[in-house]
């Protein structure tokens, strides 16, 4: 989905996010060009829409939001979903729920915890679609995400250039997350990455033992790397 494709109000609260970005001294990332912003940032998140399982998802979680990116502009876009940023770093965390009171995202609820401690908490295959945007490689966030989906649930990872080695990662720990590659999106041509690709990652069936495991196992020994 292009910016274009929302209704008004929506695309209006969408600037005010980028602008709450640009002026928000104690923001994570900086916007020296708000144009170049809605590219990078809102436009590139909002194709993520061209998932059908991720736009009709009830609850979404996004993994590693940072400074709410695809999380709060799904918020936005998606008014009847409740989308919960997950993030481990509190001064990104502030941000982002600077940005959910100040615009009045009313959907978004800011988890600041890692990913694998909300698993063992409220967010145990407690969500339809799990969303990360270029922050691990593909067998890591599948091990993320497969404790806070429900069977049937999906990951949608926002990644660059296709890597056959992180494909075939991932594709050696399917089956031990519960998790099935289904599908590689190209998203382009695109101003924010021209490779852009979105993985699709299905929830096959119940959350296997031992998952999650120790925070940040997944991204020190992924499970279907050959060097383990």
């Amino acid at each position: 989905m292009r910016p274009a494709e929302l209704p008004a109000s929506a695309q209006e609260r969408l600037r005010a996010l980028v602008a709450f970005l640009a002026r928000d001294d104690a923001a994570p990332t900086s916007v020296r060009d708000p144009e170049r912003a809605w590219e990078v940032h809102v436009a590139d998140s909002l194709t993520g829409l061209g998932i059908g399982s991720l736009a009709g998802a009830g609850r979404i979680a996004d993994v590693g939001a940072g400074a709410g990116f695809p999380g709060l502009v799904l918020a936005v876009a998606l008014e009847a979903a409740e989308v919960d940023p997950i993030e481990s770093v509190g001064r990104k965390c502030e941000f982002m729920r600077r940005a959910v009171l100040g615009l009045g995202i009313g959907n978004a609820r800011v988890i600041c915890e890692r990913a694998e401690t909300w698993a063992l908490a409220g967010g145990r295959e407690a969500y339809d679609a799990v969303t990360a945007r270029a922050v691990g490689r593909l067998a890591t966030l599948a091990e993320l995400a497969s404790p806070l989906l429900r069977p049937g649930g999906v990951l949608v990872a926002w990644k660059g250039r296709r890597d056959p080695d992180e494909e075939a990662e991932l594709a050696r720990a399917a089956s031990a997350l519960a998790m099935e590659p289904v599908d590689i999106v190209a998203v382009a041509p695109f101003a924010a990455s021209r490779h852009r690709h979105l993985h699709v990652v299905r929830k096959a069936g119940p959350t296997p033992p031992g998952l999650p495991r120790r925070p940040g196992m997944a991204k020190k020994r992924p499970l279907g790397s050959r060097r383990r």
